[in-house]
């Protein structure tokens, strides 16, 4: 985004598909301004390219407009290295208490949804875990991050996921020998966990973390 002028030519054409899109809606400046709880003269300044558009306020003026957001950066895809993909977003859950009977991880409850884009959940299931404590702060991984687990019930070795021990989840680096699953933290504090025959079913791998969303 270093090229000057081609962010501003992005935002011309993005504001000049706003404009067409509330045109077509028959919408005034001031209708879809407090559509999105703006002032009329933010609409026209980001319809004049010349103020910055943020992704999640292209979310909401695409839904004032009933379009989806492509329509409102097309013609601008090539500028600035743009991945449509990055810009369509979808809700994914942030589980709050899982379980896991006979082998079948249960979601007791939702604490919310995380707008995410399509580009980070290609390729099966995913969910948010909050990170609670100082355990895998070595991995840059702190109290409040959001962490995006794709689900799957084994991960490679080395990789870190997220581990379901005695009804709490956790996050730990997965290492596999002779049969034990050794699960570590990335803490010197905190000593490793093993998974054997005897605790078995108390230890199971919820999926791989994908992603981090850092608790600001």
């Amino acid at each position: 985004m270093s090229n000057k002028p081609d962010a501003k030519l992005f935002y011309l054409i993005v504001g000049n598909n706003i404009k067409k899109y509330r045109t077509i809606r028959n919408f005034s400046l001031q209708d879809l301004a407090e559509r999105v709880g703006l002032t009329k003269k933010t609409i026209q300044r980001y319809e004049n390219g010349e103020i910055k558009i943020d992704v999640d306020r292209l979310n909401e003026i695409a839904e004032a407009l009933d379009v989806e957001i492509p329509k409102l950066v097309e013609g601008a895809e090539t500028f600035l290295g743009v991945n449509l993909d990055d810009l369509d977003t979808v809700k994914v859950p942030i589980l709050g208490r899982v379980s896991c009977g006979d082998g079948i991880l249960n979601i007791e409850e939702i604490e919310g949804y995380e707008e995410t884009p399509k580009s980070w959940i290609r390729g099966g299931e995913h969910f948010y875990v909050r990170a609670e404590g100082d355990s895998m702060i070595n991995a840059r991984i702190f109290d409040g991050d959001l962490l995006l687990i794709r689900k799957q019930d084994d991960v490679e070795e080395g990789e870190i996921a997220a581990v379901l021990i005695d009804s709490k989840v956790y996050l730990k680096k997965v290492f596999k020998n002779d049969g034990i699953m050794v699960l570590q933290s990335e803490n010197p504090q905190y000593g490793p966990v093993f998974r054997t025959k005897e605790n078995y079913e108390t230890i199971k791998i919820l999926g791989k973390l994908k992603k981090i969303v850092i608790n600001m």
